[in-house]
């Protein structure tokens, strides 16, 4: 009867570690098919936490000097939408870069434009093509916090898209807007401060 038992506890032991084997080979294989690990690198991001008001919190992408081979002189701004980032142009191989949003499949453009006017706390009057859109937007908004155009705009000449604030911090990095490039309020009022009436605007995709 001992012998028994022991066979049996020998047993149960046994499976028991083969089962825990079987489950890290299968951890380890999902990992390496896992297809954000591919496109990313690493483990999956964890979901950004909620706010106060329940929206997710925006991961900050940081303002930065960087190298720059540009053949545009001081003061021009790049935007490559496929990288998801503006530059300022300062000279002698450097930039400014920030993290912007762009526009979302659809509304992707590209060109040359220039900045025709600013505004601080700007108004915002959807086009008649977004209305047609999303007849349920306001027909005029005064400029203020809750002003999806933000703290500043810059308009550029001969569309309908402006170099704006927003007040949806989550969205910047990501391709959701009509076409308009979104930056964070500091990141635009820090723009805002360098660029001028004129300014060349080139959009790459």
């Amino acid at each position: 009867m001992r012998r028994l038992v022991l066979a049996s506890l020998c047993f149960f032991a046994a499976s028991g570690a083969l089962l825990s084997q079987s489950h890290a080979r299968n951890a380890a294989l999902q990992a390496e098919t896992d297809p954000l690990t591919e496109l990313f690198g690493g483990a999956p991001a964890a979901p950004a936490p909620n706010g106060p008001d329940g929206r997710p919190q925006a991961v900050a992408i940081p303002r930065e000097v960087v190298a720059l081979d540009a053949k545009y002189p001081a003061g021009t701004v790049i935007i490559n939408t496929s990288e998801r980032r503006l530059y300022y142009v300062l000279g002698n191989g450097q930039a400014i870069r920030y993290g912007v949003g762009v526009g979302r499949p659809g509304f992707e453009w590209s060109g040359v434009r220039y900045v025709s006017s600013k505004r601080e706390w700007p108004d915002w009057t959807p086009p008649a093509q977004m209305l047609r859109r999303r007849p349920d937007l306001p027909r005029h908004m005064e400029g203020g916090l809750n002003n999806p155009l933000g703290a500043r705009a810059m308009y550029l000449s001969g569309t309908l898209y402006r170099i704006h604030g927003s007040n949806e911090p989550e969205t910047i990095g990501q391709a959701v807007s009509s076409g308009c490039i979104r930056m964070t309020n500091d990141d635009v009022t820090d723009l805002y401060d360098r660029v001028k009436v004129g300014t060349r605007v080139v959009v790459t995709r």
